[in-house]
């Protein structure tokens, strides 16, 4: 069984899992700033479209699971109760009170740039179905969500040139994974300055970079800094190029040091939130050392590396998805599927 056929014989059970999350307001990781005990208001009042799931940046890309699932599976069993509850979350009236708080203050630097990210790729995941032909949902769903996306299309397009630095860690606000997902949903949506945006500023904070020297992994972190940051930059460049970067950056990639990369860290309590940290950095490092094998020029030393580290990430990942409890299972399947069945096409 390919591993595009695995996540589809689970896909009832993901879709299921996503479409109780999407609904599920508590418990709820608060994260706002509150001034006065006025600012002290349900989660679905401030966000109506994205109150489930624990917290709004996993309610969003939970809500593109769901999207991803009916879009390659429409008859995946439970379908009618996703639409359903989707009709009932992404209405006009909600996305126009998300798109008021990321108009105001807060929404300057909220859920940035991991929330944004996700929010952007729902948004193409929606329009590149909707002008495929795409079910009458997806168009719905599309014209609802547009004052959201353009608010944050907006607010990145102003602070990715004016931000000096990025950011390299294994968690949230990780620049290189959200600048990833947002240039493959500017390239998809045919947003020729976004695009040109994401790719300015990735060539400015790492074009240069050379000898990684990071201690990898971190104890909660779900995303590698390195291999993120190849993962963007393969993107960026042709394969000849991009073998001379990652050469430069990591040198002895293929060898000892970097063992601690190829292989998939342990976990020990995937129940426990940092513990299900380290079960989604097993599949994000698959999905980069995929992207990384295939850039490649043929025959590239790293290449088989590559390959055989995606695989043994992969493999060990995908055991953590269910059965784990909610710290697990409110953002694992997204991963899941990300790995297994890509974004933006059918």
């Amino acid at each position: 069984m390919s591993r595009s056929d695995q996540t589809l014989a689970a896909a009832p059970r993901l879709l299921a899992l996503a479409t109780t999350n999407v609904r599920r307001d508590y418990p709820v990781h608060w994260t706002h700033l509150v001034a006065s005990a006025a600012d002290l208001v349900p989660q679905r009042v401030l966000h109506p479209v994205f109150a489930g799931s624990f917290d709004w940046h996993s309610c969003v890309h939970q809500t593109w699971l769901i999207v991803r699932l009916l879009r390659v599976r429409p008859d995946v069993a439970g379908a009618d109760r996703a639409v359903g509850t989707l009709d009932e979350l992404i209405t006009p009236e909600g996305c126009a009170v998300e798109a008021e708080f990321f108009h105001g203050t807060q929404g300057a630097h909220w859920e940035r740039p991991y929330g944004w990210a996700w929010l952007l790729l729902l948004d193409a995941e929606l329009r590149s179905w909707r002008d495929e032909g795409g079910a009458a949902p997806a168009r719905r769903w599309s014209t609802a969500l547009r004052p959201v996306a353009e608010v944050l299309r907006g607010r990145l397009l102003d602070w990715l040139p004016t931000e000096r630095f990025p950011t390299r860690t294994g968690i949230h606000i990780n620049t290189a994974f959200s600048l990833g997902l947002v240039l493959d949903a500017a390239r998809a949506t045919e947003d020729a300055e976004m695009a040109d945006c994401c790719a300015a500023t990735a060539l400015r904070w790492y074009r240069g970079d050379v000898a990684y020297g990071g201690y990898e992994p971190d104890a909660a972190e779900f995303l590698s800094p390195a291999l993120v940051e190849a993962d963007l930059m393969r993107r960026l460049l042709d394969p000849v190029a991009f073998a001379a970067w990652l050469e430069a950056f990591l040198p002895d990639l293929d060898g000892p040091r970097w063992a601690t990369l190829r292989e998939p860290v342990p976990v020990d309590n995937a129940g426990d939130p940092y513990g299900s940290h380290l079960a989604g950095l097993a599949l994000s490092r698959a999905w980069c050392w995929r992207g990384v094998a295939a850039a490649l020029p043929e025959g590239h030393r790293f290449r088989g590396p590559a390959k055989e580290a995606a695989r043994r990430h992969a493999v060990f990942g995908r055991e953590f998805v269910f059965g784990h409890g909610y710290a697990a299972e409110h953002w694992l399947g997204t991963f899941a599927a990300y790995l297994d069945l890509g974004a933006l096409t059918r």
